[in-house]
Order: C-alpha cells, then structure tokens, then sequence
C-alpha cells in the first residue's frame, strides 16, 4: 500500500506550527512520530493534502521538572525517554510503566506522548485496506452510514487504545492545546468525547504541545497491566491503570482507569471511594474489579470477544491492586 501524495511541512516552532493547521485546514495532518499516522495513511484511511511534521520543534522535547514538584512533559516526548526517565520512574512510576508496554523499542523510540494521548480509535472494520473496507460497504467512521459492531447504532464504538492515557488520568494529568488564537489548558479527562469518529476535543487548527503532572499525584505507587495477543507490538485489547498511596497501611487515595475497552480512556468511578480509607485485600480488590468490568464496554472490535476482554478488566484491575499494595 503506497503513501497518497501530500506536501510535507517543517515548521521549527510552535507558532510556524499552528499557522500552518490553520491556513491549510481540513486538509491537513500532524506528523510527530508517524507510527500510527503513515500506516493509516498507507490504508487511505487519511489523505491530507498537507502533512505538518512537527519534529524540529525542540521546545516540545523533553522532561522539567517544576518548582512546584509538579512536571512539564513535551508532546515529542519520545516514549522511550518517558519509560526510561530517572525521576519519572520514582515519582510517576505507572507512567514509566505504561510507556514501557507500547508497541516495540523501535517504535517507542519513534513515537511520542503528544501521538499516543491523540491516538486515534480502532476498530476490526475500520483499520484495513481501502480495498477491504470497500467491499463491505465502508462503515460509520469512514466514508459510510453503517455500524459492522452495533448495527442499526448511530454512534461509532471504535475503541481507544493508547496505553499512556489511562496512567495520565490515573495522575490527574492536564494537557496544554495551543492554536493561533489561544492556547488553553485542560483536564485529560476533558479531552476525549467517548464517540469513536470525532473521538478527541481537537480543533484542526489546534495542537497539543505539553502535559502536565501535578505534584499532588507524585510518589504514588503505580501499576499498568495490558491484554494483547503479542507481547510486542500490538495494541492493547484492554488496560488497566492503578495508582494508589497508603498511610498506615490504609488507603488514602487510589484511581483506576481503563483502555481498549471503550471509545475513550475511563476513570472507573467509584473506584476511589470504595478503596479509600480501607485495608485492601483481596476482597475487595475483587470488588473493585467487578467496578471496572461494568465500566468496561467492549464490542467484536478486535480479535477478543468482547466477554473475554471484559473478563481480563476484572482480572486485571484485581491484580492491579494486589501488586500496587505489595
């Protein structure tokens, strides 16, 4: 599968970065590390007639670490230097450890924060060949009206798969968005919609330049547990986030979060309150399991069945928690 042709466009800062989305908008594309954008590109998934390659932007690269303790992450991050970070290891270890399961070294070493926070979603009918989509009539996140999941649904269920996400919401993380008119800083919780076709609050003249890690969610211990049916490579088919901090050997405060399980990366809500201020054990690790099962919406979106998937959230977030508190 051949690359369509574009024009390819090298700003070297931010703002070059931003005029260019907007005079070449709706008919443009960000390059950061390219993992995900050229193969979907190859699928005619994508067909701008512009493509911004970001990567010569240095204010963009790197780990800071605050006054305040909080810490500065630039969107071309690479993934390897955030699986590899010193300080990111010993304060913001499920991060670290998130990274870490992306893919392979290649292309974690190729791909960035910034790319996989604005991951787009995946789907059995969605990521093929032009060819192959065509000969079942498209579907509604590209180029038709019909859900192959959910039929008769309006609402497109291709599910979200980066693995970082759900360690950021774990960490209260917020994103900074810059356009040519503003820039803006948001929750990460904020930024995805739970719609599979318009699955990110990203305008196209806008461009997510740095993340956020709040002191306040520092030192916690941190567990990342991840489904695939490779252990390199793949996507996840579902994720689990668990971050959590015990005083006393009690529990004073704890988040879980999940991927691959739903068109956006989830905070499973109660979580926190049913672990706070508790001894865990396995009870009610089990508990909060059966949680993140419920919230866990998986449909025949990948190789899995969707009752298995839903089977390993509960496995998982259980094991999660068991391993955080030990």
């Amino acid at each position: 599968m051949s690359l369509p042709e574009f024009k390819l466009l090298r700003p070297r800062t931010v703002r070059e970065a931003v005029d260019l989305l907007a005079q070449h908008s709706g008919n443009v594309r960000v390059l950061a590390g390219g993992t995900d954008l050229v193969p979907s590109m190859r699928q005619k998934l994508f067909e701008p007639q512009y493509v911004v390659d970001i990567r010569h932007i240095s204010v963009l690269n790197g780990i800071s670490p605050l006054r305040d303790g909080a810490v500065e992450i630039g969107a071309l991050t690479s993934l390897t230097a955030i699986e590899r970070s010193p300080y990111l290891r010993q304060h913001y270890s499920v991060l670290s450890e998130a990274a870490g399961t992306v893919a392979s070294p290649v292309l974690r070493n190729m791909g960035t924060i910034g790319g996989n926070i604005c991951l787009d979603t995946r789907c059995l009918w969605y990521n093929q060949s032009l060819q192959w989509r065509k000969s079942c009539g498209f579907c509604i996140k590209k180029d038709g009206d019909l859900c192959h999941v959910a039929p008769g649904g309006t609402k497109c269920w291709a599910a979200f798969s980066g693995d970082t996400p759900p360690a950021l919401l774990c960490l209260n993380a917020d994103i900074e968005i810059v356009s040519a008119a503003a820039i803006r800083r948001v929750a990460l919780g904020e930024f995805y919609t739970g719609d599979g076709v318009a699955y990110r609050k990203l305008q196209s003249g806008e461009l997510v330049t740095r993340v956020f890690l709040p002191a306040a969610s520092a030192d916690y211990r941190g567990v990342y547990r991840k489904l695939r049916v490779r252990g390199s490579i793949d996507y996840p088919l579902a994720g689990v986030a668990v971050v959590l901090k015990r005083a006393n050997g009690h529990i004073a405060d704890a988040r879980v979060a999940l991927t691959a399980v739903n068109p956006a990366p989830l905070l499973v809500t109660g979580a926190t309150a049913a672990l706070l201020g508790n001894v865990l054990d396995e009870a009610l690790a089990e508990a909060v399991g059966d949680m993140a099962a419920k919230t866990a919406k998986p449909l025949t979106t990948s190789a899995l069945t969707p009752e298995y998937r839903r089977e390993m959230i509960r496995v998982f977030t259980k094991r999660a928690l068991l391993a955080a508190a030990n």
